[in-house]
């Protein structure tokens, strides 16, 4: 059940009149009253003259408020509270939907229980799924309501009535959320055709032409480029002062555009948190964002910055799992940059799987725990390379690198949401779990191909190859041995193995690193993680079609696996 209080507002027949209205696309079904502060309060929805009965009960509401000199009335005096059942929610009797609004004036200091002069109110349903309360913050001693923290106070009577009436249980928020859309927002939106309201689509840009960014000049530009109108607020001394952005078919009466500033887009997209994000850089950010104008012809290759991005999602998987809250915080914050640049890289198989994973994974990039930025600049930098390399340009290895880093960017959410719930932030906990199911989607779009290559490569080797392979795994890692050879991807690692050998490196001892770094037992496919993470490690191209076929024949000498330090092994935790 979600609780929305809306601004306070001057005009309670205004405010009544919509409530009692068709709404703006036609959505409210008879509009009438479950409960009000007088059981004899009138019900413009149950009376023959509609407009009549609303100026009467407009008036009922605002005597408290009238009775007072003019001097000491207050300049808005209209409290607006909406009350949302789940969508999964069963549909509430009217007289339930009563006793909701009757604990929310009370729980908010409306009308507290046994106060005989508390404030009037009235509740109206025109819908099956939820309530308006509208009521008028002068209580009838003349006095004005305490209505201090009233949404957090909202919030809580919520999860209590989701218990009492086995409603489906809402994660609680810490106020670190971005704004919801209104209704009219929402409307507006299925008016229009749009997937998502302008409010939504201009988060979700801003997000992306933020991510990896090291200049304004850069943001504004990637702004620009994204198809944005932006307007600067810039103060007399030439400073610049903010920004706000719009969509250019989205206009107002006077087809204006409407614009949003990026504090409302979400807290984290005002200018002053996104210089944050570059503050304290080792690098000039202006110099850097120069250079890559300037060298256009010697970008990054996709594969490249996505190896790079893979290589930096882990060591940042390293760093949640043992470091501090501000370094976690800062590399939570940093990986969804990265979510956001791989989403707008990437190809046509994987696209909407990952802008959905971007889309709700910012949600749990925000919290109360202030980041500490100058930990997450290697993760910044693999966002920038990302889309300073651009999208995918079709080659098999940039494909296969896609698959590797979504992978990583997996473990990397399900870390963060490990992390999260750990510290009570079950909105943010929930976000990366929701986001870790569109990346497990995006990779089953991504992988299959490229590990049937390395399958195939498995299935034609040798038997006497395919026997030392094994060899290797039951040394490597011998109480997963049997769950590993059961599995169709048993010949993908075992075809890894021969190439871990072919490239001088010791397949046991690199097998066992990349088997302890993460606990393995509740992996969908031990097989295929444990590919990846050899192909990185040993630096192995993605794509093993370009590799030569095994023989019989393997390497004499073999140089032993790079071992990592001790100290950022990690402790145990679900995977993939």
């Amino acid at each position: 059940m979600i609780p929305s209080v809306n601004p306070m507002g001057d005009k309670t027949f205004g405010l009544l009149n919509y409530l009692y209205g068709p709404g703006d696309a036609e959505e409210h079904i008879d509009p009438h009253l479950v409960a009000a502060w007088d059981s004899l309060a009138p019900d413009p929805g149950r009376s023959a003259d509609l407009k009549a009965t609303l100026h009467e009960l407009q008036i009922l509401l605002d005597q408290p408020v009238m009775a007072l000199p003019e001097s000491e009335r207050p300049a808005e005096h209209v409290w607006h509270l909406s009350v949302r059942a789940a969508p999964e929610d069963p549909i509430l009797s009217d007289e339930q939907w009563a006793a909701i609004a009757r604990r929310m004036v009370s729980a908010t200091g409306i009308a507290p229980d046994g106060d005989d002069a508390a404030c009037r109110w009235a509740a109206v349903r025109h819908a099956d799924d939820h309530i308006h309360i509208i009521a008028t913050v002068v209580r009838h001693d003349g006095r004005q309501a305490r209505i201090r923290r009233d949404g957090a106070r909202a919030q809580a009577e919520a999860r209590q009535i989701e218990i009492d009436y086995g409603l489906r249980r809402v994660n609680t928020g810490d106020g670190t959320a971005a704004k919801r859309p209104s209704s009219a927002e929402r409307h507006k939106a299925n008016r229009q055709g749009r997937e998502r309201t302008p409010r939504e689509e201009l988060r979700e840009t801003v997000r992306r032409a933020a991510a990896g960014v090291a200049s304004e000049e850069e943001f504004f530009d990637r702004l620009t480029a994204a198809g944005l109108l932006v307007d600067q607020r810039v103060a007399p001394s030439g400073d610049l002062l903010g920004y706000k952005v719009a969509l250019s078919d989205d206009r107002n009466e006077d087809q204006e555009p409407i614009y949003y500033s990026g504090s409302t887009l979400a807290p984290d997209l005002s200018l002053p948190r996104i210089r944050e994000r570059w503050a304290g850089n080792a690098s000039d950010p202006a110099q850097d964002a120069a250079t890559d104008r300037s060298s256009g012809s010697d970008r990054i290759r996709p594969s490249d910055a996505r190896r790079q991005a893979t290589t930096a999602s882990w060591q940042a998987v390293l760093i949640i799992d043992q470091g501090e809250d501000g370094q976690i915080s800062a590399l939570i914050a940093a990986g969804g940059e990265v979510l956001d640049a791989l989403a707008k890289t990437s190809a046509a198989n994987t696209r909407q799987e990952l802008r959905d994973a971007a889309f709700v994974f910012e949600r749990a990039t925000r919290s109360h725990i202030r980041a500490e930025r100058k930990h997450a600049r290697g993760l910044r930098k693999a966002a920038r390379d990302l889309v300073q390399g651009g999208p995918a340009l079709g080659r098999v290895e940039d494909g296969a690198t896609t698959a590797m880093l979504i992978d990583m960017v997996f473990f990397l959410v399900t870390a963060a949401a490990h992390w999260h719930a750990m510290k009570g932030h079950a909105q943010q906990a929930a976000a990366a779990r929701q986001a870790a199911e569109h990346l497990r989607a995006a990779y089953q779009a991504a992988a299959p191909m490229y590990l049937g290559v390395m399958r195939d490569r498995g299935r034609r080797m040798s038997l006497p190859l395919q026997r030392k392979q094994t060899a290797h795994l039951r040394q490597a890692v011998p109480e997963l041995a049997e769950q590993v050879l059961a599995e169709p991807g048993w010949y993908a690692l075992a075809s890894t193995l021969a190439d871990v050998e072919r490239a001088g490196h010791d397949p046991a001892a690199l097998l066992a690193e990349a088997a302890e770094r993460r606990e393995l037992g509740t992996a969908e496919s031990i097989s295929d993680v444990l590919v990846w993470r050899l192909r990185r490690i040993a630096d192995l191209p993605a794509d093993a079609s370009t590799l030569p076929e095994h023989t019989t024949t393997a390497p004499t000498a073999t140089r032993p696996a790079t071992k990592r330090p001790t100290k950022n092994k990690e402790r145990p935790a679900n995977s993939r």
